[in-house]
């Protein structure tokens, strides 16, 4: 499992126009081979009306699932300089689909390159890239009196709080880098003077926005 991988943000698109010719470049996050299939029929199906849905994804730790198409476009003009953006930009399981509607001027091979590229660059630059981290979660247990103090330094700290329950005790949820429990507990232990719970949990990814 990757410690830590960028990806688009959300599902989302951005449109941009060349020599009278609309491309609508979409972007969605995806997990599975289905699912980036499924998005890819959900364009066309939306856009049957266009004159070409060219697209591309790559999937997996490895980027080992990598598709590409040119829908009717000349061969290599579409597909593959969509796809040759997710790898510049180093994103995994994301897919692109750009529409284009045809405005009546021919773009030539190296114009429709840069006109697919730059609609899949400008829309998942739209859209947002996260980065998303394996972190170590733990809870930390207080009574409410410690609570503005470690709330504040948390805040403060490399360590991120994600969430706050009040109960009988505040259970504040945090995440850190895995390998550093020992220096959290250390780190909270003497905040609180050794007036804390705490209790590790599992892992899982943590986005924060790039």
């Amino acid at each position: 499992m990757l410690t830590t991988y960028f990806t688009v943000k959300t599902e989302g698109a951005h449109e941009i126009v060349i020599q009278k010719s609309r491309f609508i470049g979409h972007v969605k996050r995806v997990e599975t081979e289905e699912e980036a299939i499924a998005f890819v029929q959900k364009i066309k199906k939306e856009h049957k009306d266009a004159t070409h849905n060219c697209s591309a994804y790559m999937i997996g730790e490895h980027d080992l699932i990598q598709k590409a198409s040119d829908d009717g476009e000349p061969s290599g003009t579409a597909g593959v300089p969509i796809l040759e953006v997710l790898k510049k930009k180093g994103l995994k399981d994301t897919a692109v689909v750009v529409t284009r509607y045809f405005g009546g001027i021919k773009l030539g091979a190296g114009g429709l390159i840069r006109a697919y590229s730059g609609s899949a660059s400008q829309s998942i630059d739209t859209i947002g890239v996260v980065q998303r981290q394996l972190m170590q979660l733990a809870e930390v247990h207080i009574d409410y009196t410690l609570l503005g103090k470690v709330e504040n330094d948390l805040r403060q700290s490399a360590y991120t709080l994600q969430n706050i329950d009040y109960a009988d005790r505040v259970i504040l949820h945090t995440a850190m880098e895995s390998g550093q429990e020992q220096e959290f507990e250390a780190y909270i232990t003497d905040l609180t003077n050794a007036q804390a719970e705490i209790k590790f949990g599992g892992q899982e990814y943590v986005e924060k926005d790039v």
